[in-house]
């Protein structure tokens, strides 16, 4: 990413404190719910959604457009307005991303909320109160949790890679006996929040990931020292007219690279 102008960084470290504030307390609205069997409804017929999911919602477009009235924006949650296709810059929201796990009493889902501008992300932040965890990022300053410093994992002989299977068992042989494949973590946002920390090495994305979904994440992942690429080898834009994504790979270094060619060859 090109270096900010002077005026857009001093507007997207103004942000910051405005995304980590409103993303604590969607935090604790969210947590009013969590364990306790909150009412659900289905998107689509496959998708759940939540009172907690609406409530955290209401909060965050309230507080933030309170804020910042000339920003667009663009939520899971909130019917899409392509008004927001004239704002100069425009709030990314998913107030629960990871609703069935939330629902399910797992404790890795978060409040995601970033700033965007140009199609990059200027500000990104995940709260995550159910782990007690908050990361964020600004281009340039590198990405933190709960106020540590954070940075992808150095290569070992054991890799610990996220995604689908199917994608997975299309590593070349020479990775197959090195990969440690984790457990499903139904946060997108979260998954790629532990490829930042150095808990996971690498992950895949599976299509049909939203603006949503990835763009605070992809911010601090980058960061932290590793990439969130696309089929094309290059990093997602956000808040355009087209806010769904097809495979993604995410990491550092070697790794990344095989990743982004087992995607490069994918249909689609």
């Amino acid at each position: 990413m090109p270096e900010l102008d002077p005026v857009t960084a001093a507007g997207a470290s103004e942000d910051l404190p405005l995304l980590r504030d409103a993303a604590r307390e969607a935090g604790v609205i969210a947590m009013r719910y969590f364990g306790k069997n909150p009412q659900v409804w289905m998107k689509g017929g496959t998708s759940p959604v939540s009172e907690a999911d609406h409530a955290a919602d209401a909060y965050l477009r309230e507080t933030l457009l309170a804020a910042r009235p000339d920003y667009g924006w663009l939520s899971e949650e909130t019917a899409d307005d392509p008004a927001r296709l004239a704002a100069r810059r425009t709030f990314v929201v998913d107030p629960i991303d990871g609703t069935r796990g939330f629902l399910e009493g797992l404790r890795s889902w978060c409040v995601s909320v970033a700033v965007v501008e140009d199609g990059r992300t200027l500000a990104g932040v995940l709260e995550c109160p159910a782990r007690e965890e908050t990361y964020w990022a600004l281009p340039g300053t590198g990405a933190f949790r709960n106020g540590d410093p954070i940075r992808v994992r150095q290569p070992a002989d054991t890799v610990e890679i996220g995604g689908p299977k199917p994608m997975i068992d299309l590593m070349p042989p020479e990775w197959q006996g090195r990969l440690n494949r984790v457990p499903y973590i139904p946060s997108l946002a979260y998954r790629l929040a532990m490829v930042a920390n150095g808990t996971l090495d690498a992950t895949f994305v599976k299509p049909s990931a939203h603006d949503w979904d990835i763009a605070a994440a992809d911010l601090i992942l980058r960061e932290a020292g590793g990439a969130l690429l696309d089929q094309n080898g290059r990093a997602p834009r956000y808040a355009g007219e087209v806010i769904r994504h097809g495979a993604l790979a995410a990491g550092s270094g070697e790794l990344l690279a095989v990743l982004a060619g087992v995607i490069a060859g994918l249909d689609g």
